[in-house]
């Protein structure tokens, strides 16, 4: 029986791009949403067998638009894939080892440049996880001495910058942190975090939401994570990160956001209700029998506590709000600390035309 050469249109059928990046993503505990996407982008191009540039572009835009419609909130997922796609194809341009620049050339040499391209995309994944990192040892010194600092729970980076300044001998500092519910997905990661400055010695706090306003008056400033960086310079994060900036504004408490330059996206929101995505937080009913219906079908649907992580961060709705995001506007941040340095809100959107363009 003869198989068919895999394409861009027909790919391996043995080759499955969400169980992948699911996989993936299962696998490491510390590995975010689009960094796991990108490693599943790179075990698809090494598993693909196409012939061509233009079908290796087409392979990775149809298992990116795969992957995007297997989230119900793809933001962050999209800035790290989308971005993943704009490098490989201004490696193409790149001087390499091969001499001269990788440019269209005869089938016969596409397999030297495919190889070209998987070495790319897994230096790529390198310098993403890498990225982590170096905003932790250049972040470390926005916290000063005998400061107090105010953050939200599941931010990865954010547990990295802090424990890094953590682990700093001339730096003392407090830590009040807001976590989430039991029910969230940020949950463990925010535990995780306040044990570990514990046992750095770092005196932690941990608050509800309801209890940001209650802290202000003790905080120094406020740092927190993003889902995403948009153009113009606003930051979509868990659910509470913008009230917690509205407070820090009004308070004069700088606000800090830390985040990786793949987690910039080609996104412009005006408000609240104009991000790509179906939350349904207001959830309008007329009576407690259509509330019970909803929460018993959810149940019964796909139990939350079975759910992986990525699976967990997709149940949004009315009655589970643990795991939504919110929008912050440019005007409330300070500064938005990344691997690259230090970019004010205004800055982004001409961060995003140097790489896009």
């Amino acid at each position: 029986m003869d198989v068919a050469t895999p394409t861009a249109e027909n790919p391996l059928p043995s080759f499955d791009i969400v169980s992948t990046y699911r996989r993936i993503l299962a696998s490491d505990p510390d590995l975010t949403m689009p960094v796991a996407a990108i490693e599943a982008l790179v075990e698809a191009l090494a598993h693909s067998s196409v012939s061509t540039i233009a079908e290796t572009l087409q392979l990775l835009e149809r298992h990116t638009n795969i992957l995007k419609a297997s989230t119900p909130n793809p933001i962050s997922l999209s800035a790290g894939t989308d971005l993943f796609q704009r490098y490989m194809i201004a490696t193409l341009n790149r001087p390499t080892s091969l001499g001269g620049s990788v440019h269209l050339g005869p089938s016969d040499d596409f397999r030297a440049i495919r190889n070209h391209l998987l070495s790319s995309g897994k230096l790529f994944v390198e310098r993403a996880k890498a990225s982590r990192e170096k905003i932790a040892s250049f972040g470390k010194h926005f916290i000063r001495d005998g400061a107090t600092v105010l953050t939200n729970g599941g931010s990865r980076v954010v547990g990295a910058l802090l424990r890094r300044a953590a682990e700093s001998s001339t730096i003392r500092f407090r830590v009040i942190y807001v976590l989430s519910p039991s029910t969230s997905s940020d949950s463990r990661e925010g535990h995780q975090t306040v044990a570990d400055l514990r046992a750095h010695n770092v005196p932690v706090a941990t608050i509800p939401d309801s209890a940001v306003a209650y802290s202000l008056g003790k905080v120094d400033m406020v740092i927190v994570g993003a889902e995403g960086v948009v153009e113009n310079g606003g930051i979509i994060s868990r659910l509470g990160t913008y009230q917690m900036g509205l407070l820090a504004k009004s308070k004069g408490k700088p606000f800090y956001v830390v985040a990786e330059s793949h987690k910039f996206v080609r996104l412009y929101p005006l408000s609240q209700f104009d991000l790509p995505i179906d939350q349904k937080i207001l959830d309008f009913t007329v009576s407690d029998d259509d509330k019970v219906s909803g929460e018993q079908k959810t149940s019964e649907d796909e139990g939350v506590a079975d759910l992986n992580p990525e699976e967990a961060r997709s149940k949004c709705s009315g009655k589970n709000v643990d795991d939504a995001v919110d929008f912050t506007p440019p005007d409330l941040i300070s500064g938005i600390i990344t691997e690259s340095g230090v970019l004010t809100p205004s800055a982004v959107s001409e961060e995003l035309i140097k790489i896009w363009f």
